[in-house]
């Protein structure tokens, strides 16, 4: 029997499972609230080249996603890898304190930036109107019907509109835990779940509670003087690093991956701890610390053309459920995600498949 499904959240995991869904004879549709696909597999476009200022890439260790990769038309093309498999660790003066170890396995980046993997999964639903971006998810409403004919109804924003979407059969969240938390509570507070189910929901809410996911501030730079003739040498000779120093985890070359412009690029992440203690600061005040971090580790002291900072609220699964998906069978709601089981990529495809066969 074919089921009416809707999934909040287009990142890796929620379009996995509408994909999943779709083959199987199920009408789908996907709320998402940013411009586009992707979720953390996001990129930055700037005058001076993009920046993938979230995930920086992603490995293919699980048998399904590798068959996703080389299946599904075009992927393999998308994915490619990034010649970054021994990874620098450095001390707070940016000088190597561990030596690089062999390349157990490869690390991948989608080209041309990293959210065109998400994109092209996406596309097809997409060409089939069963995406609606720019649309956030306020609050979810049941039925008060018998269990079997009970349904859901989304209330969301679109701009300053407000509009509702009715009669979906099951609602899957595909967002991080926070934002499921406080949606469930939501729609539990203003009395829009029947009392039925709000046990079910309860206790989804509970487990969900449980994770814990860091923080993390991100600086984009770029220096396009880098390429300027005689110039022959800017920078450290590696492109990627994790880092010690007390501000900074991890510094990449954007320009070294392969489909990116040769305009010198750098993205730098905050690491946890820092993170959270500056989340709420003043994004300029950030922005001037990252740089003169930067600048210690990597001996880069001259003044960017470009600089930015993000803000990822919820950017790695610190403490995961350690389950691949939650379902509810009486309420017909679950959650999936990369925080179920970890924060990798392919953490996130596996939970949105484990959830989509469930609901199947």
């Amino acid at each position: 029997m074919t089921k009416k499904i809707a999934i909040i959240g287009a990142g890796m995991a929620g379009i996995t499972a509408a994909r999943t869904l779709l083959k199987a004879g199920h009408s789908v549709t996907v709320f998402e609230k940013s411009r586009g696909a992707g979720g953390r597999m996001s990129t930055r476009e700037t005058s001076w080249g993009s920046f993938d200022h979230g995930v920086q890439y992603f490995t293919v260790r699980d048998p399904r996603f590798e068959t996703a990769i080389r299946e599904v038309p075009g992927t393999e093309e998308i994915c490619r890898p990034w010649s970054v498999n021994a990874v620098r660790v450095l001390d707070e003066l940016g000088r190597v304190i561990e030596a690089p170890l062999p390349a157990r396995e490869k690390h991948y980046v989608a080209v041309p930036a990293m959210n065109a993997l998400v994109k092209h999964w996406a596309q097809p639903l997409v060409d089939q109107h069963m995406v609606h971006y720019s649309t956030e998810v306020k609050r979810l409403e049941s039925s008060e019907a018998q269990s079997s004919s009970r349904t859901w109804t989304l209330h969301t924003k679109q701009g300053e509109k407000d509009k509702e979407f009715v009669g979906f059969d099951s609602v899957l969240l595909a967002i991080p835990s926070p934002q499921c938390s406080a949606l469930l509570e939501h729609s539990m507070l203003q009395k829009l779940i029947d009392p039925a189910i709000t046990s079910d929901l309860q206790a989804i809410k509970h487990q969900v509670d449980l994770v814990v996911i860091e923080p993390c501030w991100t600086l984009m730079v770029a220096y396009p003087q880098a390429s300027e003739q005689g110039l022959t040498h800017f920078g450290p000779q590696w492109n990627a690093a994790k880092s010690t120093h007390h501000r900074i985890t991890w510094v990449a070359r954007e320009s070294s991956k392969p489909g990116k412009s040769h305009i010198e690029r750098w993205t730098v992440q905050a690491g946890p701890q820092w993170s959270h203690e500056h989340l709420e600061d003043d994004p300029e005040r950030v922005k001037a610390k990252l740089l003169r971090a930067f600048a210690e580790l990597t001996g880069i002291r001259v003044e960017p053309s470009h600089s930015a900072v993000h803000r990822w609220r919820y950017a790695k699964t610190l403490t995961p459920l350690g389950q691949n998906c939650l379902w509810a069978h009486e309420a017909r709601i679950g959650t999936c995600g990369d925080w179920h089981i970890g924060h990798r990529v392919e953490d996130a495809f596996v939970s949105g498949l484990s959830l989509a066969l469930l609901v199947c």
